[in-house]
């Protein structure tokens, strides 16, 4: 499947097993409302065909993996219920990710912002190359990383995230992601690291699937209320991304 490169792009390849979903857009991999909502769906599908067994969660090029939420769509927000709407995209990426009946294993090829940290950290492991550095940058723009709190928690703690998103301009690297249990692999080398990710997921689908299933359901323990939590977080944003404060350093950064 595909989108047109405007809302970005989709594409889902189906090997043996294994399914690569490869998301894209032309500004470092942002998101859009539209690619959110279809990365959502797609997740959801996979998440019922019984001939999958892993899904491998990737994006276009060899630059940014994710620089998290459009900020032409951000500045274009006018009320709080698309405020609303727009957050409780990732809300629902993230929930897709969580209830998928598969493992995910994520590939960052490099830095995730926002948004892109909160989709490495639902994913169940991560493979990232030493380019992927993390920021958590909302506080620059009059926001909070509310809706993604909840996954990079679970992964990094309360001291973790604490760290990375009350010094917003800060880069933390891939070997401090690793260190607080976002990443599972750093490699030097992107071939090599493509090398290892087809070896780790070729064991991990000839595992028997209703074992990961069961073990799925027990990594993911206690999240069940990020059903309404992740969706009341998105309420909060939509609101706080109508603020003076927010359309100034929005209006700074187009410049």
């Amino acid at each position: 499947m595909g989108t047109t490169r405007e809302n970005g792009s989709l594409y889902t390849k189906i090997d043996g097993k294994v399914a690569i979903v490869e998301f894209g857009h032309p500004a470092r991999n942002s998101f859009v409302a539209e690619l959110l909502d279809r990365l959502t769906e797609e997740i959801n599908t996979l998440s019922e065909n019984d001939a999958i067994i892993v899904i491998v969660l990737k994006s276009e090029g060899d630059n940014a993996f994710c620089a998290g939420a459009s900020f032409t769509e951000l500045m274009a927000i006018s009320n709080i219920g698309e405020g609303t709407v727009f957050f409780s995209g990732f809300a629902n990426v993230i929930n897709a990710m969580r209830k998928c009946k598969k493992v995910i294993v994520g590939r960052l090829q490099g830095k995730a912002v926002g948004g892109g940290v909160g989709l490495a950290a639902a994913c169940d492991y991560v493979f990232a190359s030493v380019n992927a550095a993390i920021r958590l940058s909302e506080l620059t723009i009059g926001i909070a990383p509310l809706v993604i709190a909840p996954a990079v928690r679970r992964k990094i703690g309360t001291a973790g995230i604490s760290e990375l998103s009350l010094s917003p301009t800060e880069w933390k690297n891939a070997y401090w992601a690793q260190e607080k249990g976002l990443f599972s692999k750093v490699f030097d080398d992107l071939k090599e690291l493509d090398n290892q990710l087809d070896l780790f997921v070729q064991k991990l689908s000839d595992y028997n699937p209703e074992a990961l299933l069961a073990w799925k359901k027990v990594l993911w323990k206690d999240t069940d209320h990020w059903e309404t939590l992740l969706i009341d977080r998105a309420a909060i944003t939509g609101e706080l991304v109508l603020s003076e404060f927010t359309k100034n350093a929005l209006s700074k950064f187009k410049k």
